[in-house]
């Protein structure tokens, strides 16, 4: 009698097991859709991942933080789709701008039933991370990587709301030959997807005009000692040299430049067009260019009340991608509004449909899903802040 006790509770347990099991695996969409049926609403999750620690975490942080302001504003103005309520809950992760974390997280996220992505920061991040929420069908908007590759792939499910390192660098290549007269230049990247790709793009269009590359040479994103390559550099006594990177390295290498009495200007992208920048530089920020994919802050046509909400809430100045950040959730949410689902088989096709108006101005997306009439603008440090220098493209006015 023991030996079936023994067996009867052993299949009884093995019976509960799966059934826990059956129940952990439902997808998400079903237990929102019963949870509804239930009375309640429909709980949504909406991915978010940046790098929230490591050198660069106060730009993860200050993509989170975009993304946070916008899941409030979603709930508070109680949003309906398919005739049920909605209440929308992010779920955010650290990639620590790690490729293979990268990958990690991104599994983690379509485990959890997330129905969209909003990120990665980086490119060399968002690329990896990319084929796994093809292979889930979950659409992702990038806020800010910006090498080519990302949309180059063929997913029908990436999609970035900033312009490409095509236009940026092209744009800045053409600045420093037009405007500041450069005819030697110098390159260093930081071998990453992004500043890599962004200094190739740049490379191009200083040959395209003229321009004579007098040094290339690469780092790490994690250096912080530049002399060796400086002295190097400085022999060839170029007009501008150009960093494809993160502010993390650029103001390190901005006061190296100072200390070994180097005259060229510093150039680079939107990484380390940002407060930080100028914040870990100090003096040796004076001066120096930038540029930062979109236009100007002041003509965003949400971005005034956007700035003086986010202060309030998080108690700190936006750095770069925040506005582009609240933006890609408000593109997924309209676009599941139109769907009238948030099934992402049943709303991804609205995704590259979306003609709006948001934060940072008008979103639409091409067939790639790169953002149409992407801006690019060229700043210079003047008084310890950022000014801005000129604007290229945009939408037409």
């Amino acid at each position: 009698m023991n030996k079936f006790a023994r067996l009867s509770l052993f299949a009884a347990a093995a019976i509960a097991l799966t059934a826990c099991g059956n129940k952990e695996e439902k997808p998400a969409a079903e237990a929102s859709a019963a949870a509804a049926d239930a009375g309640g609403d429909v709980v949504v999750k909406i991915g978010q991942v940046s790098p929230m620690t490591g050198p660069i975490a106060h730009l993860g942080k200050d993509n989170e933080f975009g993304a946070r302001l916008a899941i409030e504003d979603l709930n508070a103005e109680g949003v309906e789709i398919g005739g049920k309520k909605v209440k929308f809950e992010l779920v955010s992760e650290d990639d620590q701008g790690d490729p293979k974390i990268g990958t990690q997280v991104a599994q983690r996220l379509v485990d959890a039933g997330v129905v969209g992505v909003v990120g990665h920061l980086n490119s060399g991040t968002t690329i990896p991370a990319s084929k796994i929420y093809s292979d889930a069908g979950i659409p992702q908007i990038s806020p800010s990587a910006t090498n080519p590759d990302y949309t180059k792939q063929g997913y029908k499910t990436t999609f970035r709301v900033i312009a490409n390192d095509v236009q940026q660098g092209k744009a800045l290549g053409e600045f420093a030959v037009d405007t500041l007269k450069a005819k030697k230049v110098a390159i260093i990247d930081d071998r990453t997807a992004y500043g890599q790709g962004l200094a190739d793009e740049f490379e191009k269009a200083i040959k395209a005009k003229g321009g004579e590359i007098a040094k290339r040479e690469f780092t790490t994103n994690t250096a912080t000692d530049f002399n060796a390559i400086l002295t190097s550099i400085k022999s060839a006594q170029p007009d501008v040299i150009f960093y494809g990177g993160m502010d993390a390295q650029a103001a390190p290498l901005a006061k190296q430049m100072q200390r070994l009495g180097i005259k060229a200007k510093l150039m680079g992208g939107d990484g380390w067009q940002t407060p930080e920048f100028i914040k870990l530089a100090g003096e040796a920020s004076e001066g120096q260019y930038s540029s930062s994919c979109g236009v100007p802050r002041d003509k965003m046509p949400g971005f005034a009340a956007f700035n003086d909400r986010f202060k309030a809430k998080f108690n700190t100045d936006v750095q770069i991608y925040a506005p582009y950040e609240y933006d890609a959730v408000k593109v997924l949410v309209d676009s599941m509004k139109r769907a009238g689902s948030t099934d992402p088989k049943a709303y991804l096709p609205e995704v590259g449909k979306t003609k709006m108006t948001g934060v940072t101005g008008v979103i639409a997306f091409d067939e790639k899903g790169d953002i149409k009439d992407g801006a690019v603008t060229v700043y210079q440090v003047k008084g310890g802040k950022w000014e801005v220098v000129s604007t290229v493209g945009g939408p037409a006015k």
